[in-house]
């Protein structure tokens, strides 16, 4: 959704008119954030569609957003399509199962279509790991992955993603898509979202006080036995901090926010257990509820220093990593080091990062950066010249860029 949402401005600039097509707010879990609609020009249209209750389906075990809304973006889009005339179809969202669709209006309109992968579709990655540690439902959702997969991959005509690895993944899957139009694409950074979390700043509480003299570091995001890793290496440079400089480390307060997918007041917590463990969940709070995403900013732009948690797994990227160097807030980042966001962060001068490869040699400097925070001297010094190549409007004009070629190669069905 975000990548759509910051786009939509800058499309028509590229010489493309979107239509947006969306499940109506009420039937998901998400908190209502109605900011979200501030800078979407007037002139888009957008057509909101139903999905199944979810107090009918969960008495089967159906919760998910995108299977409970099938039938109607199918019969929305039909509808759309036998109406008007489209060039192209394009997919940017992490609910998977409406994917398969694209193959379906390819067919029956000869219409291209293009995925988004924001995130990895069918991963074997959780099958080597003890089922405690696997997503909710992951017997089922790995299967119906698994299957649906090559149904929208098989026909797809062009992929934009924001790992290299993802689309590495899907070219050893699927050796056709090689031909086809592909683009790492990141999520683009979005200064006016910051612009309106400060004007309608009186629209939010902080889950901490300002003037408690603690520092407050904060990480927005989810959290996940994968990033155990990166946890365990941070928490371990902080009790270094606190056997050797108690009275200062002590005041660190570390706030881990929205860490569940899981519907409010349901989500298992997966980093305050690692803190229980290492003995420091004294100066730890885990709220495994998501909150709207300008609280998130503002969450950000009144933290002392931010905290951004990386997974083990080397597909791994954090797509919404922007916010936090729009923050311009001293920040610490702990990432696989082949993730693609370690790399915009140093490219930019943005923060510290640390690699889950070299935790032997990064607990002192950790310490350190961590008593740099405490003291107020860790200066903020970001290259934005190299900052950018990421802005939504740049990377907008990529998406089309893509979009243009895949019409340019005009791989469609016969009618």
């Amino acid at each position: 959704m975000q990548r759509i949402r910051i786009s939509l401005p800058y499309f028509s600039a590229f010489g493309w008119e979107p239509t947006v097509v969306m499940v109506d707010p009420k039937y998901t879990d998400l908190p209502t954030d109605i900011l979200l609609n501030e800078d979407i020009p007037a002139n888009i249209k957008i057509h909101q569609v139903k999905a199944l209750p979810k107090k009918w389906t969960s008495k089967v075990g159906l919760g998910s957003i995108a299977l409970r809304a099938l039938w109607f973006y199918r019969r929305k889009v039909n509808q759309l399509l036998k109406k008007e005339k489209f060039d192209l179809i394009y997919f940017s969202t992490t609910q998977f199962p409406v994917l398969i669709l694209g193959a379906y209006w390819k067919k029956k309109f000869s219409i291209p279509y293009v995925v988004d992968m924001q995130d990895p579709w069918y991963s074997t990655y959780y099958e080597d790991k003890p089922k405690a540690e696997r997503p909710a439902k992951y017997w089922f959702s790995s299967r119906l992955n698994k299957h649906l997969e090559p149904s929208a991959m098989n026909h797809v005509d062009g992929l934009i993603s924001v790992s290299q690895a993802y689309l590495d993944t899907l070219n050893k899957r699927y050796p056709q898509l090689k031909s086809l139009s592909q683009q790492v694409i990141t999520f683009g950074a979005y200064q006016k979202d910051f612009e309106l979390a400060q004007k309608k700043q009186h629209k939010f509480e902080l889950p901490f006080q300002k003037t408690d003299g603690l520092t407050h570091l904060v990480y927005v995001g989810r959290g996940g036995n994968d990033m155990r890793d990166a946890l365990t290496l941070l928490f371990k440079g902080f009790k270094k901090g606190l056997a050797d400089q108690y009275e200062l480390f002590s005041k660190i307060r570390f706030h881990f926010i929205g860490t569940s997918y899981a519907p409010a007041g349901k989500g298992i917590q997966t980093i305050m257990p690692i803190a229980v463990v290492m003995g420091i969940s004294a100066y730890v709070e885990e709220q495994t509820d998501r909150i709207p995403y300008f609280q998130g900013i503002f969450t950000l732009l009144n933290a002392d220093g931010l905290i951004v948690i990386g997974s083990n797994d080397a597909q791994y990227t954090a797509s919404k990593i922007y916010p936090y160097i729009l923050a311009e807030k001293p920040l610490l980042a702990f990432f696989h080091p082949e993730s693609s966001a370690a790399k915009i962060i140093k490219e930019c001068e943005a923060g510290e990062v640390f690699s889950l490869k070299n935790e032997h040699l990064a607990v002192d400097e950790i310490s350190q950066e961590l008593y740099l925070m405490l003291s107020g001297k860790r200066k903020i010094i970001i290259n934005w010249s190299v900052f950018e190549q990421y802005s939504a409007k740049n990377l907008t004009k990529k998406q089309c860029q893509l979009f243009n070629s895949v019409l340019d190669a005009g791989n469609l069905p016969n009618n």
